[in-house]
């Protein structure tokens, strides 16, 4: 059962979740701090009941843990807000933003706060700061990214197999891997969750 209370700007409900409930992609609280969801998996031993074996990413520090679930455990879910914001420049390891309506709201956030996702961003992208309490605890980086091959070897004879992947940077200064036939100048779009190629664009 739920239990609805008041915040001083906006009404708060404590949702608890099933074991079988915490699946990829759910925030919720766990020792007292906000985590997502990264992996899941129900199964049963022999004769046991099931388990919910989960991998979970603290979103205040970063660290990765693996928690298993039980049958009888309920687990609360997280209130975490999302709030547009547009990204600026990085200088000396601070990455600077800005509200999406109101230019003269700046802030800047570490690199240690953005995570992976850091290597992805280039000026003017608008994306999600994630809030837990009214606090900003991250950023939300669009799933799918088109980003500039700046740098490109062309494929060599007897290296285009089928399959067969280069090393290209790309406009971030990052260096992913793609399909042999990406040139410079092209644009790929990247999956920011895996970092990895997803197709070319153009």
């Amino acid at each position: 059962m739920s239990s609805i209370f008041h915040g001083l700007n906006r009404l708060y409900f404590d949702i608890m979740l099933d074991y079988n409930e915490v699946t990829v992609h759910k925030y919720i609280i766990y020792e007292n701090e906000p985590w997502e969801v990264v992996g899941s998996h129900v199964f049963r031993k022999q004769q046991r009941k099931p388990v919910n074996a989960t991998k979970l990413r603290n979103l205040i520090t970063g660290r990765i843990t693996e928690v298993s679930f039980h049958v009888s455990d309920k687990v609360e879910e997280a209130e975490i807000d999302k709030k547009e914001v547009k990204y600026l420049y990085t200088n000396k390891g601070e990455f600077w933003f800005c509200e999406a309506n109101d230019p003269s709201k700046r802030f800047q956030l570490s690199e240690e706060m953005i995570g992976s996702g850091a290597k992805f961003l280039k000026p003017n992208i608008m994306m999600d700061t994630m809030l837990f309490d009214d606090k900003i605890i991250g950023i939300k980086l669009p799933i799918k990214m088109e980003l500039k091959v700046i740098e490109a070897h062309d494929a060599t004879k007897g290296n285009t197999a089928q399959g067969a992947t280069k090393s290209v940077k790309l406009e971030t200064g990052v260096e992913i891997q793609v399909p042999m036939f990406i040139k410079e100048g092209d644009i790929v779009r990247i999956n920011t969750d895996t970092g990895e190629y997803a197709d070319r664009v153009s």
